[in-house]
């Protein structure tokens, strides 16, 4: 008999449940011949006595947190971390009979296979009872099944990963959730492996919609159709008619959909207040096109959840999780900055790799700026930013105990004399990212990327596009002057190409010419690009972000001014495709309808609209240019109410085939 569990706990592992220091000292102790003396009891308990004369014992089926020790020492303590160590030797420099060889005929194992019973004994009831109540709601979970090649088991949940190291192991899974959240994250990744087996015993899925309801009802049903009546209710009056009560009951439903963790159409409605607010201070983020596809996206939302849509509601609606996780200590790697804002403020974006996760984060600083201030990127380097400068953040490791994410991947980092973060070079960390978050095979992620669903009923994630990828050579560079846009070529180990578009920020005025002259060679040889990436005509379009060289990482955004010569032009400018021309068009009619309201077109707008369906027709697109023309068609023989449903079903349509579009081009 032995314990298989603590025979999978390497020192890494060791490390991420407690810290490398006391792992450090507990080894010390052992090489120095005053570890523990262990014995395993009939029931599997394992116990151990050190030479001062500390008594230590583990229970089987528990994490090491459950264990007991005679020091004294809250939590997980140095004789505990020695116990297995000690363990873990013995088994090694003892009989072969003793160490479980590896069964290469024995059936697959996963996280899955605990019950519920032991499960409870790993983690505890508390946290079984709290993890039932999101399963109630739903959530989704990717997974990496234990394989010959990689033993261990890896659950990303929507705010937080869980890893389990190997077999009869659950006990001691490794998570990035905080001490009091981890027991409730562990029962949620073993009932999505469960979940996972029981969809596909022979290839279980590798992303999986666990629990939930089929369809909304009772306060969260009623919670997403007063936000679609006030949704409509804003289309009707337009936004200069939207007063201060329609703004209050919008707040209020969304703080409903987020208690309901209904995150998607909260994320939604969010942004539909801030349109709101910008509009009535004259603010320069204000978007008539942004707005209308807010107000379509909770209709679209709510639409595919009623309908029983493909998509499972935990992906449609939300995560079914909380909507802000703490984490126990997080390290991260730095993708680069990317700087906006208006005249009255500045925002700075910082990208980051959770490679324990395989995900990318996104933390935001905003600064409002006094009069007479105007600073670009390379004035925001020295500002702080989680406890360091943005300059430093944006190209560093960064470990911290005092970070939070939503589901939506954003993230906080705070700051406190006794758990601090840390920020170290981020040296070549790029090329150990996992995949897909690093991308070596462009045509696998343009294929990848192409089956996505639409950006409608797609989740609310930040820097979901947002990956390093791997160049293998760079390819002709050049600048188009009437776009203000540097485009280049890279191509990857297999020769297949993508393509680098980076628009003018005028915020970062030097960014294009730093971008230019680190592609070309001038920082080093080029290794990997950080950037959005989009599929386009079977491709892939990177929109950079950062450079990682032979020398180190260029971030565009925070580079000095030009100094000298700017961008030649060299490339000529593209026609416009007529279709793309046509569907902006009409996009363009409905949302200045939607701005001034449905109620108060007048017939010249009226008119704007039918002559964009003219246009659809022209270019072949009867279905558009006939639901977009039902639009004034309800005005004028019905009525503004009529028209609501009419302009949704046009919304629906043009958004999505202008998004597929892009992706054909």
């Amino acid at each position: 008999m032995s314990r298989t569990d603590l025979l999978a706990l390497d020192a890494d592992t060791l490390a991420a449940l407690t810290n490398r220091g006391l792992v450090k000292r507990a080894t010390k102790e052992l090489d120095a011949g005053t570890g523990a003396s262990v014995s395993l009891a009939a029931d599997a308990t394992l116990r151990g006595r050190f030479p001062d004369g500390t008594e230590v014992s583990l229970p089987p089926g528990a994490g090491l947190d459950q264990g007991s020790c005679t020091c004294g020492a809250p939590g997980l303590c140095r004789h505990l971390l020695g116990l297995v160590l000690a363990y873990r030797r013995t088994a090694e420099e003892g009989p072969a009979a003793e160490v479980p060889a590896a069964d290469a005929s024995a059936p697959p194992w996963s996280p899955g296979d605990l019950d519920d019973e032991a499960l409870t004994t790993a983690v505890g009831r508390r946290a079984v009872a709290s993890a039932r109540r999101t399963l109630a709601r739903g959530y989704t979970a990717r997974l990496r099944h234990p394989s010959a090649e990689e033993p261990g088991a890896r659950a990303e949940l929507p705010t937080c990963t869980v890893r389990f190291p190997g077999r009869d192991a659950v006990g001691h899974a490794v998570t990035d959730a905080s001490d009091d959240l981890r027991g409730e994250m562990i029962a949620l990744a073993v009932w999505a492996f469960r979940a996972a087996v029981e969809a596909d015993p022979d290839a279980p899925p590798t992303q999986i919609d666990v629990g939930g309801r089929k369809s909304r009802s009772g306060t969260d049903g009623a919670a997403l159709d007063t936000a679609v009546s006030l949704v409509d209710e804003l289309l009707l009056d337009g936004v200069a008619h939207a007063g201060p009560v329609l703004a209050t009951a919008l707040r209020r439903v969304r703080d409903e959909l987020t208690a309901a963790a209904l995150h998607w159409p909260a994320g939604a409605l969010t942004e539909l207040i801030a349109q709101l607010d910008d509009h009535a201070a004259r603010g320069a983020h204000y978007r008539a096109e942004e707005l209308a596809f807010l107000l379509t996206e909770v209709h679209a939302r709510r639409r595919a959840s009623a309908r029983g849509a493909s998509l499972a509601a935990s992906r449609l609606l939300g995560s079914g999780e909380r909507g802000d996780t703490p984490l126990r200590r997080v390290r991260l790697t730095a993708l680069g900055c990317r700087v906006g804002g208006t005249p009255a403020d500045r925002t700075a974006e910082v990208y980051f790799a959770h490679g324990a996760a395989g995900i990318a984060l996104v933390l935001r600083r905003h600064w409002e700026l006094t009069e007479g201030q105007e600073p670009t990127g390379h004035e925001l380097v020295s500002r702080r930013i989680a406890g360091s400068t943005l300059g430093a953040v944006a190209r560093s490791h960064v470990v911290s105990e005092r970070a939070s994410r939503t589901p939506g991947r954003s993230l906080t980092i705070g700051t406190s004399r006794v758990a601090g973060t840390s920020v170290t070079p981020v040296g070549t960390a790029w090329s150990e990212l996992p995949e897909p978050l690093l991308v070596r095979d462009f045509a696998a992620h343009a294929r990848a990327l192409a089956a996505l669903p639409p950006r409608l009923v797609r989740a609310r994630v930040e820097a979901d596009s947002v990956h390093v990828v791997e160049v293998h050579e760079v390819g002709e560079i050049g600048y188009d002057p009437a776009q203000q846009r540097l485009e280049a070529t890279v191509t990857d180990a297999r020769g297949t190409s993508a393509t680098v578009l980076a628009s003018y920020n005028p915020y970062s005025p030097g960014g294009l010419d730093t971008l230019a002259a680190a592609l070309g060679g001038g920082g080093g040889e080029v290794r990997h690009l950080s950037a959005f990436v989009r599929a386009s005509g079977g491709g892939l379009v990177l929109d950079p972000i950062a450079v990682m060289t032979t020398e180190g990482v260029i971030v565009p955004d925070l580079a000095p001014p030009p100094v000298g010569g700017r961008l030649a032009p060299t490339v000529a400018r593209r026609p416009e495709d007529p279709i793309t021309g046509a569907l902006e068009s009409a996009l363009s009619c409905l949302a200045a309808a939607a701005a001034r309201g449905l109620r108060h077109l007048p017939e010249g707008a009226l008119a704007e609209v039918e002559e964009s369906a003219t246009r659809l027709s022209r270019v072949g697109l009867a279905t558009a240019a006939e639901l977009v023309r039902a639009v004034p068609a309800a005005l004028r023989q019905v009525g503004p109410t009529a028209a609501v449903g009419a302009w949704v079903e046009a919304q629906i349509h043009l958004v999505t085939a202008s998004e597929l579009r892009s992706r054909a081009l």
